[in-house]
């Protein structure tokens, strides 16, 4: 296993910890204290426990070497693991909407300082764990692995937001001002609609890469640029380029003089390969068609 693997599954393996601990200590404190927001977020992560397990069994999928069956590689499982994150923060955003809604009209609880501070502890270890496991995402091109990172700033939201709907509902005791007793619902709120729009954004880019959407023009173009360097390319026909979960795939089609021997058009091959696999890591495989050119 390379050192990006091991800090990888690392990563993972730290957030299914944290989403266990975390997820004990919510709901139990939740349903102790009766914060619904902090409630919400236990059930948030409770959810989150699934979706690390998923996340961890599609990247081990995606490290597969192709087979008989998957030339191409098993990258997608990535994919595949992110849109299930996707879904469970769908399904969590939902849930925590409704929840909070309904506290909206029922007497508020008395806020608790412990409830407080579970979720500041909360928030500020999904902070850590975001940087972490974002990092380690990008670095890998992991899309599960960010996905994961994803979720974590989704539970930064909810518990900043618990921190400050249960500051509020603090204030309006002390000040006896009754509309501030409800921070803690409108807070729940609050953080339904920031996991919602997570949710959307993940499940989006999910759906994009299994729809084979092509690589951002800029990353193209610095494959143009790079064909385009090798002194017998006379025109580029075809480029295409899409993600394959962690890594990319291009073909290309491409116009060299015609006269060339079978042997120079092989080596004009492996050299445009080899500049762009050296220049981007994130490429996996490169497939060239040449065609024949002629001057006029």
């Amino acid at each position: 296993m390379t050192v990006d693997n091991k800090s990888s599954v690392l990563a993972i393996w730290l957030s299914l910890i944290s989403n266990i601990f975390l997820t004990i200590m919510k709901i139990i404190i939740g349903l102790w204290f009766q914060s619904e927001v902090l409630l919400a977020d236990g059930l948030h992560n409770a959810g989150d426990i699934i979706a690390t397990i998923a996340a961890l069994s599609a990247m081990r999928i995606s490290k597969l070497p192709a087979d008989e069956d998957h030339p191409y590689g098993h990258g997608k499982a990535e994919v595949l693991g992110s849109g299930f994150v996707a879904f469970v923060l769908l399904i969590a955003a939902l849930y925590i909407g409704y929840h909070a809604t309904v506290a909206l009209f029922h007497e508020p609880q008395t806020p608790s300082w412990i409830a407080f501070a579970a979720a500041l502890i909360s928030m500020l270890w999904k902070y850590v764990l975001y940087v972490y496991t974002m990092r380690i995402g990008i670095r890998t091109n992991s899309k599960s692995l960010i996905a994961t990172a994803k979720d974590h700033l989704a539970d930064v939201y909810a518990s900043l937001a618990a921190v400050v709907g249960i500051g509020l509902a603090f204030v309006g005791r002390a000040y006896d001002i009754h509309w501030l007793s409800f921070g803690d619902a409108a807070a729940g709120i609050v953080v339904s609609l920031l996991v919602l729009r997570i949710a959307v954004e993940m499940g989006k880019e999910s759906f994009d890469i299994l729809m084979e959407k092509t690589v951002d023009q800029e990353k193209l173009h610095q494959f143009i640029l790079l064909i385009e360097a090798v002194p017998q390319v006379k025109r580029i026909d075809r480029i295409r380029a899409r993600e394959h979960g962690h890594y990319i795939l291009i073909d290309a089609r491409i116009s060299i003089p015609g006269e060339l021997t079978v042997q120079e058009g092989h080596d004009i091959t492996r050299v445009i390969k080899k500049s762009i696999m050296e220049q981007h890591a994130d490429v996996d495989e490169v497939l060239i068609h040449l065609n024949p050119w002629y001057e006029k």
